[in-house]
């Protein structure tokens, strides 16, 4: 039988974790990310494709390529999601489920962040939680996948 895929996607500067801000972010790098996300899929049962791009273009890219391949999305827009409509569009245009991440809680930082577009086609929002935040929405997500088999 074959494995739920969930495509795990990141934007722009996510790049640089464990460098950027680790005041705000976290020691941990997008490899440490990705491990954290690969031992929740083993656990789940799930397969990931885990990306991180700093082009919109390419971003909005691979969400379209989901449609055809995926059974959910779990997205850290990072700045993206509270600036591009084009990545919002794409998300409502592959009707696929959608769950938000954020390391930091957007809502205790600049009041531009508090808004996201991503939000608003996102089955749940996680955020504040550190990278421990992508294990959650892939639970999540496996929950949503397995409730709606």
């Amino acid at each position: 039988m074959k494995r739920p895929l969930i495509v795990v996607l990141n934007g722009p500067n996510l790049n640089l974790l464990g460098l950027r801000q680790p005041d705000i972010y976290g020691h941990a790098t997008l490899d440490d990310v990705e491990q954290v996300c690969l031992q929740a899929a083993e656990r789940l049962d799930v397969a990931i494709d885990f990306r991180q791009t700093n082009g919109e273009g390419e971003l909005v890219s691979w969400v379209q390529e989901c449609r055809s391949r995926a059974n959910g999305i779990v997205i850290n827009p990072a700045a993206y999601g509270h600036t591009s409509i084009a990545l919002l569009d794409a998300l409502h245009a592959v009707e696929l489920p959608v769950i938000e991440v954020h390391i930091s809680n957007i809502h205790r930082r600049e009041a531009f962040r508090h808004h996201s577009y991503v939000s608003q086609v996102a089955r749940g929002v996680i955020c504040g939680l550190g990278v421990r935040g992508y294990a959650h929405a892939l639970q999540a997500m496996a929950d949503i996948i397995e409730d709606e088999g």
